[in-house]
């Protein structure tokens, strides 16, 4: 056997996420332990891999801890213990402990604006330019947050930026530049151009994110499909962004459509609202002010 390097274990493992592997072969980062009387031997010869002990599991009925582990591991009573048939409390155990995958934010603001005729990004509802907005609304959700925008745009952002490499794409290009920068994070990905979008819907979708899928989305009602731009596109999407450019497709509405991915309902539909030409503007102007 042969290990794999690290572009193989990428390409193997992108989308998994978890691995659990037999202690009696591979050393891993944090051990499970299973309390056999009959392997009890075999544990001993191990004793120096256990270095970080997250559980322990009874084989057996009416068995104890070993004492070389109990000298190891003095607290070893507060260490989570479950009998080999709680199949269900294991499980929830393992999904609960998963390590957790950080969340960057994206505001999406390199659009040309070309309907509207002057930046979208830098229109002000709210006291503040939309970018600005926008990017508040997410960052109590997320580690760090971005503009994506084209190279000319630099002048104009006062926040940390990502500058879109694959050009001509539109919001999907954007969504692979982001993923080229960190593609070890999860992106939560809004478009500048939503106005009424507020808290409450950013946090339902923080709420309902499942990082085990390829992204956690909104259904709208008004299109009848996910909403790409208002999605928390998890680390897996992106090997599935590439191979849907390869194959010749570049629209993320797609990419959702034929992934496995948690669709939420979304209870504010007004925040799916874009503003995208002068009369859309002065249309939103009149409504809420």
């Amino acid at each position: 056997f042969k290990a794999l390097n690290h572009f193989q274990q990428r390409s193997q493992f992108q989308n998994y996420d978890l691995a659990l592997v037999n202690g009696n072969h591979f050393e891993a980062k944090k051990q499970i332990v299973f309390i056999d009387s009959k392997k009890e031997t075999s544990l001993k010869k191990r004793i120096t891999q256990l270095n970080n002990i997250q559980a322990f599991i009874f084989v057996e009925e009416n068995v104890e801890i070993f004492d070389f582990i109990k000298e190891l591991q003095p607290d070893y009573d507060s260490i989570p213990q479950f009998q080999f048939n709680e199949i269900q409390k294991i499980a929830n155990f393992i999904e609960k402990d998963s390590p957790k995958t950080s969340l960057n934010g994206l505001v999406l603001a390199g659009g040309k604006s070309q309907r509207m005729g002057e930046d979208k990004g830098l229109l002000n509802y709210h006291g503040k330019n939309q970018i600005i907005h926008t990017a508040e609304l997410l960052t109590p959700f997320c580690e760090n947050v971005f503009v994506s925008c084209r190279a000319e745009q630099h002048k104009n952002m006062d926040l940390p930026i990502i500058t879109d490499t694959f050009l001509d794409l539109g919001p999907f290009g954007a969504i692979l530049s982001a993923f080229r920068q960190n593609p070890n994070v999860a992106w939560l990905v809004v478009a500048c151009d939503m106005p009424l979008l507020d808290n409450q819907t950013i946090l339902a979708l923080f709420n309902g994110r499942n990082q085990s899928k390829t992204a956690t989305s909104f259904y709208n009602p008004a299109t009848g499909f996910p909403e790409p731009l208002l999605t928390i596109w998890e680390p897996k999407s992106y090997s599935i962004l590439l191979n849907s450019l390869a194959l010749g497709y570049s629209c993320p509405r797609k990419v959702l459509i034929n992934a496995a991915i948690e669709l939420l309902e979304i209870s504010n539909t007004d925040a799916f609202i874009n503003v995208n030409t002068q009369e859309d503007k002065k249309k939103f102007l009149d409504m809420t002010f």
